[in-house]
């Protein structure tokens, strides 16, 4: 009986919150599928005969596609912290349905918009993709800060996320084998964004914000998130309207350590994604972007360790072996650490060790994974009822280190054949990594905030003085 009871207070093996968690991963392969595009088309589009020559070539310079491709990023930054901020107004499933059903539609017309603009309409589009794709992970942050209850945080945060790495292996994986058949490159826009077109609909039928606007969610299911997020279920119109206390997140020690580790791990990270081609090429002697199996090979290690991450954090959780703040900084340091040792070890590695040089590229970018459950999710211990916003907020300045990070490579490599210049930017991604989650280990926090509340209990008085006021 008491056995029982348990699996009926944990709801259903699979519930609404998990079907929430398939679409959303969903929506974040299909995301990244559409983000990623590009970076393989291009080729095809400026050598037909790396592909079926029956398609139109474009003449664009090593500076022309540069443009093109970072263009995306350009938009990218603008709209993360706005972004947070409608996503806490209007909800997840609003925001995330507009940036994804946006991008795919673009993506659709980018044949089209090559033909008849060449590479500046190309790049404006590319602009606007990146504007809606920046609703992508605060309205993401927003819906599991809802759903998630906070025992399966992590797990639902890792696999909702493990999307991207999913969406990126596919698109890099398949990209080369559609440009080459009978579609040519036109067909890798067509797919993506069909596929995201058809998302669009099943998150417009099945997605919702909360729980409270799922009709169909059990009431154990719903009595399970509501329970182990704190929050009682109330009627909508009594649910206190809630303004982001700028003020008190901007001066949070935590949240400010949060901001500084998601920017350094996104310098080392986007530092390998950047110019690791670069030094294969140059220092190895090999073309690693020429292989789309090869280019795909740290993405599906990354994937494949979420779940063995999620899995061992699920096993402490559910043993109840270490608090939840140990987990945070145990996670983050072995997606940060590790990572750090590795990159350092890379850049000893000569041109006669080629196959010891991949090995340690997979590990360095697989075992970033484990952030899922550091600091990555991080924001929604701080603060559930701002989750988005927070994010917003480090996602607009690491994605800043995302732009600053190459052109410090431009500076310093001089010199694309010298292994000492390779070496030192190694030594300065690895440094980051160390002292972000140093940072984090030190004053990273997993207790809710005060301000996380703060505004609704300021409002819920105002309303109770306001209806003592009425009687008299």
């Amino acid at each position: 009986m008491v056995k029982n009871r348990r699996l009926e207070s944990e709801g259903p093996i699979f519930g609404i919150r998990h079907l929430q968690c398939l679409l959303v991963f969903c929506g974040l392969s299909v995301a990244y599928a559409l983000r990623v595009n590009l970076s393989v088309a291009i080729v095809a589009m400026t050598d037909r005969n790396d592909s079926n020559p029956d398609f139109d070539e474009y003449k664009w310079t090593e500076k022309t596609k540069s443009l093109v491709l970072s263009s995306f990023f350009w938009g990218y930054v603008v709209t993360q912290v706005p972004a947070g901020s409608l996503a806490h107004k209007f909800g997840g499933k609003v925001m995330l349905l507009l940036g994804i059903g946006v991008c795919s539609v673009l993506t659709v017309l980018t044949p089209i918009c090559a033909k008849l603009g060449d590479w500046k309409l190309v790049c404006g589009l590319r602009v606007i993709q990146g504007l809606s794709q920046g609703f992508l992970f605060p309205s993401t942050h927003t819906i599991l800060s809802k759903w998630a209850p906070v025992e399966e945080r992590g797990t639902l945060g890792t696999y909702s996320y493990s999307g991207a790495q999913f969406g990126t292996v596919v698109m890099l994986a398949t990209s080369g084998v559609v440009a080459s058949s009978s579609m040519g490159w036109p067909g890798i826009f067509y797919i993506s964004g069909g596929v995201g077109m058809v998302w669009t609909f099943a998150w417009f039928a099945w997605g919702a914000s909360s729980p409270a606007e799922y009709k169909k969610i059990s009431p154990e299911e719903k009595k399970l998130i509501e329970t182990s997020l704190g929050c009682a279920s109330k009627p909508e119109e009594n649910t206190a309207p809630m303004k982001t206390p700028w003020c008190r997140i901007l001066t949070s020690v935590p949240f400010l350590v949060l901001t500084l580790v998601h920017c350094t791990h996104n310098w080392g990270f986007w530092t390998l994604l950047t110019e690791i081609p670069t030094y294969m090429k140059n220092i190895l002697g090999m073309d690693i972007k020429s292989n789309a199996l090869l280019s795909a090979l740290p993405y599906t290690a990354m994937f494949l360790m979420c779940f063995v991450f999620s899995t061992l954090q699920s096993t402490l959780s559910r043993h109840q072996c270490i608090p939840l703040s140990v987990s945070r900084k145990l996670f983050n340091s072995i997606g940060h650490w590790i990572p750090m040792i590795t990159l350092i070890a890379l850049g000893y590695v000569g041109a006669d060790r080629i196959n010891l040089a991949i090995v340690l590229l997979t590990i360095t970018v697989g075992i970033n994974a484990s952030t899922y459950l550091g600091f990555q999710v991080n924001h929604i211990d701080l603060s559930p009822n701002f989750a988005g916003v927070l994010m917003g907020i480090t996602n607009c300045a690491a994605n800043i280190m995302s732009i600053i990070a190459p052109l410090i490579v431009g500076f310093i490599v001089t010199d694309e054949k010298s292994s000492a210049q390779w070496r030192f930017i190694f030594f300065i991604a690895a440094g980051f990594y160390f002292i972000g989650n140093l940072l984090f280990v030190v004053f990273g926090k997993t207790t809710v905030q005060s301000w996380n509340d703060m505004e609704s209990s300021r409002v819920a008085k105002e309303r109770d003085g306001d209806c003592a006021e009425s009687q008299h």
